[in-house]
């Protein structure tokens, strides 16, 4: 039984960190998509649309991390590859749908993002990072 509990933790620090690295790539990838820092957006400047982006962004990542690992709970190689490999895939669909948001709807996505004020488009881009990976949740399962 120890044994048991010992591997299931070795496992979840495994995965911790393979979620936390897909995550920190999701960061980048907003901040990529956005002018000026996107650290300095959130933290020193507060933006309520920044923040709300890289929420949904990364809710998406763990989402898909999570469908991943409880898919193939019994091989814990094959969660691996799936975890990593789904994770990538959900990162760039996300970043799809941000570009395609941004192509169908007037001015630039990324300056509605680094508006001060809330700002509608915020609340749209979010849903739609989160809907591109619930996609790819779906995929999973």
């Amino acid at each position: 039984m120890l044994e048991e509990l010992l591997e299931g933790a070795g496992r979840s620090i495994v995965f911790g960190l393979i979620g936390i690295g897909l995550m920190a790539v999701g960061f980048v990838l907003i901040d990529v998509l956005t002018p000026g820092k996107l650290r300095d957006l959130i933290w020193v400047e507060k933006n309520p649309n920044a923040a709300l982006l890289l929420a949904s962004n990364q809710l998406g990542i763990a989402a898909i991390v999570f469908t991943s690992i409880f898919t193939t709970w019994d091989s814990f190689g094959e969660g691996l590859a799936s975890t990593a490999l789904f994770g990538l895939v959900g990162i760039g669909i996300m970043g799809l749908a941000f570009l395609v948001l941004d192509w169908l709807t007037p001015g630039k996505l990324g300056e509605v993002i680094c508006t001060q004020e809330k700002h509608p488009g915020a609340l749209v881009s979010a849903a739609s990072h989160f809907g591109a990976a619930l996609i790819v949740c779906a995929c999973i399962a």
